[in-house]
């Protein structure tokens, strides 16, 4: 499985962006996906999860603002973030994971992508 991020950049706050991630693969369709942000000097951590049919989940930090989508015919996910903050920046990474249920646990994801950089100003 090969990933593909794309979409970041720099954006004000309480402005949006949209991420999308290109997967190749056979088996897109049936794993969970999400995407997960690493800010400089902190640890990668989770963002949102979507399943094969659609059930997300969202850490708490961005409930209410951002929505993850999926597209199982065209293998994409993508990552609707409204209302940015500066605590938002960080480079974004999709993520493919070896379970076909969500989960927030970093190791349960085998395949990442190359990450984008999403910059919010204040």
């Amino acid at each position: 499985v090969q990933l593909q991020a794309s979409g970041g950049g720099l954006v004000q706050a309480g402005g949006s962006l949209r991420l999308s991630c290109k997967a190749s693969g056979p088996t897109f369709s049936t794993h969970a996906m999400a995407w997960f942000r690493q800010a400089p000097g902190k640890e990668r951590e989770f963002v949102a999860g979507i399943i094969w049919a659609g059930g997300s989940i969202y850490a708490d930090s961005v409930k209410q603002r951002f929505t993850i989508y999926r597209d199982n015919a065209k293998n994409t996910v993508d990552l609707q973030m409204n209302s940015l903050k500066p605590e938002d920046t960080a480079v974004y990474y999709c993520a493919y994971s070896e379970t076909y249920y969500n989960t927030r646990r970093l190791s349960d994801y085998k395949y990442w992508g190359q990450g984008t950089q999403v910059t919010v100003s204040s």
